[in-house]
């Protein structure tokens, strides 16, 4: 077996262990009222920057303004209850109308 069939394998098997570990131990352990909220703190935190770098970057570089605001009216519409296909389609038109006038 080659190295990178083993590494294939351990990742799967990892990925596999980390998702029935969930189920399996629900309930039975329980974490203190502190860490959850950390937890809970550093995945808004994960998405956020997540959010951030796919808006932002573009090649190691700066995606211009059209995409910042094309997320921007996204987030507004979502903030308001849009339903989530006006979010998505909000949010391309805007970057693609700004595009189309020459903002980049």
């Amino acid at each position: 077996m080659s190295a990178t069939v083993a590494m294939i394998v351990a990742l799967a098997v990892g990925t596999y262990a980390f998702r029935l570990v969930g189920p399996v131990l629900h309930g039975r352990v329980t974490l203190p009222a502190r860490a959850q909220e950390l937890l809970s703190a550093g995945a808004v935190v994960l998405l956020v920057a997540l959010l951030a770098t796919g808006a932002l970057t573009e090649g190691g570089g700066f995606a211009g303004w059209a995409r910042p605001a094309g997320v921007l009216a996204g987030g507004v519409l979502a903030w308001r209850r849009a339903p989530f296909a006006v979010v998505v389609l909000g949010a391309a038109g805007v970057t693609a109308g700004l595009r189309v006038v020459g903002v980049a």
